[in-house]
């Protein structure tokens, strides 16, 4: 089919932003858009994928002033990273952008140039509330008494500087009636109902300028401006898509444009981004999906608790289609989730090489020792096989059904659940038994089932796991690769008996858990875990510090909890009072050590029960990242026990 005749399809990660190495984060939105871009060609489509990098800002030029840099010496440094991980990933983007691109540039300036001439941006001052890691003014409606940022929760500064502003105001009912017309335009849902909810708030005109800084793309005639990094990013999309001289193009894969991001940014793609699009004439994309958040084992990740997951090593240890499988199978794309290295060990050694490993194995062996390592001829159905292979069809419906709304996590439940039958099917049908009796017609047939079952599971799992479904494929002796192949021209019962299978081979080895727990321990003992002096704890008020009682309290007495190897019993004396607090300090020192300290003590924690100790109190220690070093907080005079600690 020529691609005239194809139907169009156009997705986009977000571009990141440049400020750091690539981490999970980047690799789940990328895993997931590739997947995507990946079925959409099974399905027929001409597909435009898109990823790059944000290269302009604020923080860019600080990182790099930092660093002894010029910032484009700095960006051309660590756009390496994003690129070489994207084809560790097996990525198959069509256009990678740079924002320091001169065909970016173009498209910026053009797009400036034509909003100030029909009057949808002017020239004014902006004073208000500014976040400098975000690079985002807030107006006084979308913050509370004590100023911070509604994104990172950073202290504002109060700005006032010369700007040129978007008249996104102009666009507040537009927009809504788009968003009316298209519910499924920004999902999941509760994005959708958060970003309407936004807009029926009010719009404000957008500042689009700085003249704070020098590192961006200069505004067109006031070069002491240079454009807002937001402003600049956002259009990288019509960049890509030809945006303006290639009308044909923008025709054709703009209306489908897909984009998919973290939902931290919805706001400029689902509010700025497409009152832009309407300022030009264009429509708003045809569908935002933003995914949650990634923890680590119930953590927030972070550089000094050494928890931040590095996708380059996660595929060095464990292969690209395990870590692929595991991001989108582990958790509902669209809800936050949480990775744990010892979850995805589960997920291979359970779904990976008992499911699908065990089904593919078995299913080769009998092949090899029954048929000759050839297929079998396809006899008379039964019940049994009848359910399988009805089970195949709603299988192929559900996959479609969920695939088509980002249900990734369902869609790969549907397909074990084929699996899974496929090993219950040899279970009940045995057709190592079949052989011993010489029951040629009846094994043959059950053969050929499985071989079906593996046959669509390999095509299906394509667009996931790439390099697996080719080696399924290869095993059973389909020719071709499976991503090159059209989901809708498959049909059960394709193969020709006599074909011969290829060879056998372990498709994914059990993983010892025992050996693994060891190596683990030893990779995470040899981990910088140095903390990041530029990485703290969400910033609170002086109010929010006061509520906080330290006091000097003296240590009395000192005795271990029974049964709990860290735990001390310590009795204080507090001047006006005697108090008992629990403290899992046990193994940094000794009773003796303890008895007599002047320590420091929060005093209005709420008493809680350790180890049948009821701990009123807490005290104050500095703790090494890795834990293993204590050194408790002393006063070095002799000060009245009791008194307040400012």
């Amino acid at each position: 089919m020529s691609l005239l005749g194809k139907k169009a399809f156009y997705i986009t990660t977000p571009i990141y932003y440049v400020n750091d190495v690539p981490h999970i984060g980047h690799a789940y939105t990328t895993i997931a858009a590739d997947t995507m871009a990946r079925y959409k060609r099974m399905r027929g489509y001409d597909v435009m994928f898109a990823t790059g990098t944000d290269e302009h800002g604020q923080k860019i030029q600080q990182a790099a002033e930092a660093k002894g840099l010029t910032p484009q010496q700095l960006v051309d440094q660590v756009v390496v990273n994003f690129k070489n991980l994207w084809t560790k990933l097996d990525i198959t983007n069509t256009d990678f952008i740079r924002t320091t691109e001169p065909r970016h540039l173009k498209v910026v300036k053009y797009i400036f140039e034509k909003l100030l001439k029909q009057g949808d941006i002017y020239k004014g001052t902006y004073e208000g509330w500014y976040c400098v890691p975000c690079e985002t003014y807030f107006t006084e409606s979308q913050l509370g008494e004590e100023k911070v940022c509604p994104d990172c929760k950073r202290p504002l500064q109060r700005m006032t500087e010369e700007s040129y502003f978007f008249r996104m105001s102009k666009y507040e009912k537009p927009l809504l009636e788009y968003y009316e017309k298209n519910p499924d335009a920004i999902l999941p849902r509760t994005r959708y109902n958060e970003t309407v909810s936004f807009i029926k708030g009010g719009l404000k005109d957008q500042s689009i300028s700085r003249t704070s800084i020098s590192w961006g793309v200069p505004l067109p005639g006031d070069e002491k401006h240079v454009i807002y990094v937001w402003f600049d990013a956002l259009i990288n999309y019509l960049t890509v898509c030809g945006y303006p001289d290639n009308e044909e193009l923008v025709r054709r894969f703009w209306p489908t444009v897909n984009h998919i991001m973290a939902k931290d940014i919805i706001r400029f793609h689902c509010v700025v981004w497409p009152a832009m699009l309407l300022a030009l004439g264009l429509e708003p994309p045809a569908r935002v999906f933003s995914h949650g958040w990634w923890t680590v084992e119930g953590e927030k990740m972070s550089k000094s608790k050494g928890n931040v997951v590095d996708p380059f090593e996660m595929v060095d240890l464990y292969g690209v289609d395990p870590f692929r499988y595991f991001l989108l199978r582990e958790v509902p794309f669209g809800l936050d989730g949480d990775f744990s290295e010892k979850a995805l060990v589960g997920r291979i050694n359970s779904d990976l090489a008992n499911d699908l490993g065990n089904l593919l194995n078995r299913t080769m062996q009998m092949i090899n020792n029954f048929t000759e390592g050839k297929i079998p001829e396809q006899g008379a159905l039964e019940d049994v096989d009848l359910q399988v292979k009805n089970l195949a069809e709603e299988t192929m419906q559900a996959y479609l059904k969920h695939m088509d709304v980002y249900a990734f996590d369902e869609a790969l439940k549907a397909l074990w659940t084929l699996v899974r039958r496929g090993n219950k099917y040899i279970d009940e049908t045995m057709p190592w038994k079949l052989g011993k009796e010489k029951n040629i017609t009846r094994l043959g047939t059950v053969l050929y089932t499985l071989e079906e079952v593996l046959r669509l599971v390999g095509l299906l799992l394509s667009p996931f796991m790439p390099e697996t479904s080719r080696r399924i494929w290869s095993q059973l002796g389909v020719e071709g690769d499976p991503s090159k192949c059209s989901i809708d021209d498959f049909n059960w019962g394709q193969r020709e008996s006599g074909t011969e299978v290829g060879k056998k081979e372990v498709l994914f080895p059990r993983i010892d858990m025992k050996k693994w727990e060891e190596e683990k321990a030893k990779r995470d003992a040899s981990k910088n875990l140095e903390p990041d002096p530029g990485e703290h704890e969400e910033q609170i008020t002086i109010d929010d510090f006061k509520k906080v009682e330290l006091r000097v309290a003296k240590i009395v007495s000192v005795e271990p909890v029974p049964k709990a190897d860290k735990l001390y019993k310590l009795d204080l004396d507090l001047g006006y009072e005697r108090r008992t607090i629990v403290s899992g300090i046990r193994e940094a020192y000794t009773e003796e050590e303890l008895k007599g300290k002047k320590i420091i003590v929060i005093c209005n924690l709420k008493p809680a029960k350790l180890r049948g100790v009821v701990s009123n109190g807490m005290l104050l220690a500095a703790e090494t990242p890795d834990g293993k070093g204590i050194a408790l907080l002393t006063v070095d005079s002799d000060i009245k026990l009791g008194s307040r600690v400012h």
